[in-house]
């Protein structure tokens, strides 16, 4: 292999480059981005950044001493990409062709097309995302938060602690419930309550108020009204596959992998929130959209590139974390098909608790909330997902 092509300037794309050239890849390594900065960090957008206690320079990855000897391709980002000649068409009609490619182009905030070009509303995914949402966190004011996801209720948790009255509406009856379960979905919910949040589960916006470019206020289904001077809108992400379209790659909900990240082409891979790795825990393709699973799966990922005959080495299980109202949240695993859940340690009610999820006597999934110590003990006793699989396939 002469020439690597890593198309996305991302967490993942800077993992797989790091992971290239570790793994002994010595020729010519381009990386192609659509944003103009290089890969920075985005848990803390919502976070720290958000509220001013780092810059913008703390948010970047690389290092003096990464030794890439990469060429750096930003500010446009791909836009085609001719999977049997592993040629990509750049958004200036320039081709970069390679032996080997990394798919990283990541995803994007789902939109709400009712609330396009109001000049109060912010989705947040990005650097420059999070400049425009900071300065709108003011005391007193009023904040709307669409979509009870841990974007939204990390924002919500930011406004609260400057002062804002802030409402989160959340579509299904439980928020968290997909990640954590009912059960712990309620104590999530309950943190936010007493930290002054107002959350409306349940709910749909029917319509939204405003002028001059504005959204002052919103109206659900069942009547009730509220006013509001900016609206954050959380639901969810969608990959960045479009520019894949007329490629050759297989797609669905992402790039469609197998568990090392290999696609239908052979010498082209994927990673990061985009790719859909086949996952033996849940038995099929999905997207994992944690940062840990960006910086892990790389190197997986680039392992199959360079070597044809690299081992199949298990997958970790899911991991993301989240800081809401000074809480220290942690997940590891999957709850799906979980048949008891047990608390390990401390209470929910104080919010200073280790609960394990159990299929049959085996640990699935742990969550923690401000157990670092033993969060990080349990998650290193979860089962791997063959081994969760072939104890439920055997009845155990």
């Amino acid at each position: 292999m002469q020439t690597l092509a890593i198309v996305g300037a991302s967490l993942a794309g800077l993992s797989a480059a790091r992971a290239a050239r570790a793994q002994g890849f010595a020729g010519r390594l381009v990386i192609i981005g659509d944003e103009h900065h290089r890969p920075y960090d985005r848990p803390p957008l919502s976070k720290d950044f958000l509220l001013g206690a780092i810059t913008a320079e703390d948010l970047f990855l690389e290092s003096d001493d990464d030794g890439l000897h990469a060429e750096w391709l930003l500010g446009g980002g791909a836009v085609g990409f001719d999977a049997a000649t592993k040629t990509i068409t750049l958004h200036d009609g320039q081709n970069v062709t390679a032996d080997g490619v990394v798919i990283a182009t990541g995803a994007r905030a789902r939109q709400l097309p009712a609330l396009a070009d109001r000049d109060n509303v912010f989705y947040l995914r990005t650097i420059a995302d999070a400049q425009g949402l900071a300065p709108k966190l003011v005391a007193g004011g009023r904040m709307a938060v669409i979509g009870a996801g841990f974007i939204g209720a990390e924002v919500a948790s930011a406004a609260a602690s400057r002062g804002m009255e802030v409402t989160m509406i959340n579509n299904t009856p439980v928020p968290f419930a997909v990640q954590l379960g009912d059960e712990m979905g309620e104590i999530v919910a309950r943190l936010h309550a007493v930290n002054g949040v107002e959350l409306i589960s349940d709910a749909v916006v029917e319509e939204f108020h405003g002028a001059d470019g504005q959204v002052t206020g919103l109206r659900l289904a069942d009547g009730r009204e509220f006013a509001t001077d900016v609206v954050v809108v959380g639901i969810g992400a969608q990959p960045n596959i479009e520019w894949l379209g007329d490629s050759g790659l297989e797609l669905g909900n992402g790039v469609l992998c197998d568990s090392m990240g290999r696609t239908n082409v052979p010498g082209v891979v994927a990673v990061g929130d985009c790719a859909a790795w086949f996952d033996a825990a849940v038995g099929t393709h999905h997207r994992i959209e944690h940062w840990t699973g960006a910086l892990e799966r790389a190197a997986l990922a680039v392992q199959v590139l360079l070597d044809d005959d690299a081992p199949q080495q298990p997958l970790k299980a899911p991991y993301f974390w989240s800081d809401q109202h000074g809480v220290k949240i942690q997940f590891a695993g999957h709850t799906a098909g979980h048949d008891r859940l047990e608390i390990e340690a401390g209470d929910p009610q104080d919010h200073s608790f280790l609960a394990v999820y159990y299929r049959g006597e085996t640990p699935v999934a742990v969550l923690g909330m401000n157990q670092p110590r033993l969060f990080t003990k349990w998650r290193r006793s979860l089962a791997s997902p063959a081994a969760t699989v072939a104890s439920a396939a055997v009845g155990h």
